[in-house]
């Protein structure tokens, strides 16, 4: 049989219902592949390997007694080390939390459990997830398993790697500035950043999050298959009334002509002919499959919905986050906050009502646009996947990297759902392309993303490259 670490996880998951395979065949593939790459690209920074048998003996005991085991029945994934796992540290890639216990899992945790995945490891993330490269001081740096010179992304840059490198069949991250959709993007995977509230979300370990991480930030799947992700999100998109934020949506709305809208550089960004060509290359495989593409000139509001994401992100307790920083010492953190500080301070509570107000009005202008258009493609970045570390280079790099970074920004500040598609290689960097859609509406991004991933996607898994 196919190396089992190889197959997606819906492939795995009907082995494991049909008793083809056990979960514990499954489990042992999976920590032997984590065992074989996980020390060159340092994406899994923690794990149990009698923990994640026992889990595996847990789905393989509920299948022996006729029980349900869910869609993701026998299916190691990984989680990312900012989310709550009972008897595990939720670091956030800090040595500050190191000490951290979780003494309950985060919905997240619950409801892959629930859909009978077996946690294989968590995954590791920059010094309080802040940066789109992952480097910490706690648990070192990861490396992009298709070039080591490149950042894997970030924050969820470990969960990124992994999914490319074939440690587990999907990986958690979170998301509240392109931190699905960017390591996605420069490992060569697919990843979707869902709709404000419809993945249940809380950390029991740590204190109440501030209202711009809990109206923006959420969770969501990376993976080597839009099927993965599609099946993935509907396990973690389960009931927990632990989260206020939480809504009952269908995942499934009501139809939309198969209508897309194309646009190049939103913003004026000044996005580089290999991105260029790779959304216009999907543009082409949706006309292929019988979408509608109207190329336009710019989207509804993204500057403005930028400057007040940061502040909402950074400038909203900067001063105790600037501490907290400095007494980690982690580089990538202080320049995050230094390189931000004339953009979010001062931040008052006049400041605070009107980021309110604006994400009223901007989010409004945001869904009449989806009511013409059921999708809208652009680029994840306008950049083809960064240096690693190429943010900390000097101060015109660093503001490269965040001009570079505007729709990852941008789309959270309006709850947005946006789904990452890669498509291909330059030389060995991963290309690809953002497909948004209105809240709610992730059956609209996975349904363009699988037009476009049937014209062409990365070789994955790979082994990692040196």
């Amino acid at each position: 049989m196919t190396d089992l670490w190889r197959l997606s996880a819906a492939e795995l998951a009907a082995l494991v219902k049909s008793k083809k395979i056990s979960a514990r065949e499954a489990a042992s593939a999976a920590l032997a592949r984590l065992d074989a790459v996980n020390p060159k690209i340092n994406a899994v920074i923690d794990h149990r390997p009698e923990d994640v048998l026992k889990q595996a003996a847990e789905v393989d005991g509920k299948i022996a007694r006729g029980e349900e085991v869910g869609a993701l029945a026998g299916v190691p994934v990984t989680v990312k080390v900012n989310i709550d796992q009972e008897g595990f540290a939720t670091t956030n890639g800090v040595k500050l939390q190191r000490e951290v216990i979780a003494k309950s899992n985060s919905p997240v945790v619950d409801n892959l459990r629930k859909a009978g995945a077996v946690i294989l490891g968590r995954t590791n993330c920059p010094a309080f997830s802040y940066r789109w490269f992952t480097t910490n001081l706690i648990h070192g740096d990861t490396k992009n398993p298709r070039d080591p010179a490149l950042t894997p992304g970030g924050s969820s840059g470990g969960a990124g790697a992994a999914a490319a490198a074939g440690i587990g069949h999907i990986a958690h991250g979170t998301d509240i500035a392109g931190s699905i959709r960017y390591p996605a993007y420069a490992c060569g995977v697919h990843g979707l950043r869902p709709t404000m509230g419809r993945i249940a979300a809380f950390n029991a370990a740590l204190p109440e999050r501030p209202i711009g991480p809990q109206i923006s930030a959420v969770s969501g799947p990376l993976a080597r298959t839009i099927q993965d992700i599609r099946i993935s999100l509907t396990a973690m998109a389960q009931k927990d009334v632990r989260d206020p934020w939480w809504v009952p949506a269908p995942l499934e709305g009501p139809p939309m002509p198969k209508r897309a809208a194309l646009c190049l550089a939103p913003a004026g960004l000044e996005t580089v002919a290999e991105v260029k060509t790779a959304l216009s290359d999907a543009a082409k495989r949706l006309k292929r499959a019988g979408w509608t593409v109207e190329e336009i000139a710019d989207t509804p509001p993204m500057r403005e919905a930028v400057e007040w994401q940061t502040k909402l992100w950074l400038g909203d307790g900067y001063e105790a986050q600037l501490e907290a920083a400095m007494r980690e010492g982690d580089p990538g953190a202080l320049a995050c906050l230094r390189g931000n500080r004339a953009k979010v301070v001062p931040f008052d509570a006049a400041d605070y009502a009107k980021a309110l107000t604006r994400r009223a009005a901007l989010t409004r202008e945001w869904l009449q646009f989806f009511e013409t258009y059921a999708v809208l493609l652009i680029p994840v970045s306008a950049e083809l996947p960064f240096a690693d570390n190429l943010d900390l280079k000097d101060e015109a790099s660093f503001a490269r990297v965040w001009r570079a970074q505007l729709t990852e920004i941008a789309i959270p500040f309006m709850g947005l759902p946006g789904l990452t598609v890669s498509t291909g290689l330059v030389g060995r960097t991963p290309v690809g392309v953002q497909v948004v859609s209105g809240r709610y509406r992730e059956d609209l991004c996975l349904a363009a993303g699988e037009a476009i991933e049937a014209g062409g996607v990365p070789p994955m898994p790979i082994d990692p490259l040196s």
